[in-house]
Formats: C-alpha cells, structure tokens, sequence
C-alpha cells in the first residue's frame, strides 16, 4: 500500500474530524446495486472500524453483512478508492476493548467528533462495528 495512503488510514487521536470522514460503496442487499454514503471510520488497537447507530440497523452495516466486499474512498486530502473486505465484530471482549478505545478518542479535549460530550461507552455498546480490512492494493 502506498506510504501515504497508509498514513491517511492509520489516523492517530489527533486526527481531525475531516480526516476522519470517507464514503464507503456498499452493495445493496436486497438490489444489488452499488450504495454510497459517508461515514466517520475510527483507528483503534491498531485497526480500522467502521461504527455507528443501533436500531434499526443501518443500511451500510446490513448491506455489509450480506456482502463483506465494499470500497472504501478516501477523500480528504489523500484521495484512493480502496478495496476492502468488512468483518462484524460480534465477540463480546473484542467489542469492548475496541469500543472502549473509540470513545476515549472521541472523548478526547479536541473533540474530533461532532458528538456532545461527554461520550458516554454505555451508549455505544450496542453499536453496529465492523472491522475493515484492506487486502493487497
């Protein structure tokens, strides 16, 4: 993978809240057809994750589960469309300690979120989470 793409993936605490925004482009479940939105992605134990909402599940998490294969486009200064591959994180341990480190990020004093604070983990932990990985670009 490109050094600099690299980088603009492996995003630290002191990311910005741009930095932190991409489009993923799901297929649809139901129609097949390719589905784009924007979403935050969060750096944490050393991977990347893709987080958000409870009920009912978001169209990308259920999109993602039917097909893992999505693309995932940078585009806040590094621009790339990557492949890459979703795995619902459902172990309950991994789901903590993954959990635990998105919202100390996010509860950090610059708040790179746009969430009121404090962020509290008891609301995020029934989240939708899914581990992204990036296979040889």
């Amino acid at each position: 993978m490109d050094e600099e793409i690299r980088r603009a993936i492996e995003i630290t605490p002191s990311a910005t809240t741009r930095q932190r925004i991409i489009d993923i482009t799901t297929t649809g479940r139901r129609t097949g057809l390719p589905r784009r939105i924007e979403i935050f992605f969060y750096r944490a134990l050393g991977r990347t994750y893709l987080c958000s909402g409870t009920m009912p599940p978001p169209s990308w998490y259920v999109n993602l589960v039917a097909t893992p294969t999505f693309s995932f486009h940078l585009k806040n200064g590094v621009r790339a469309d990557l492949k890459a591959t979703a795995r619902p994180v459902t172990d309950p341990e991994e789901r903590l300690a993954v959990l635990t480190e998105i919202v100390a990020d996010l509860n950090q004093p610059h708040n790179p979120g746009t969430l009121p604070q404090p962020v509290l983990l008891n609301d995020w932990l029934n989240s939708r989470l899914v581990e992204v990985s990036f296979p040889a670009q």
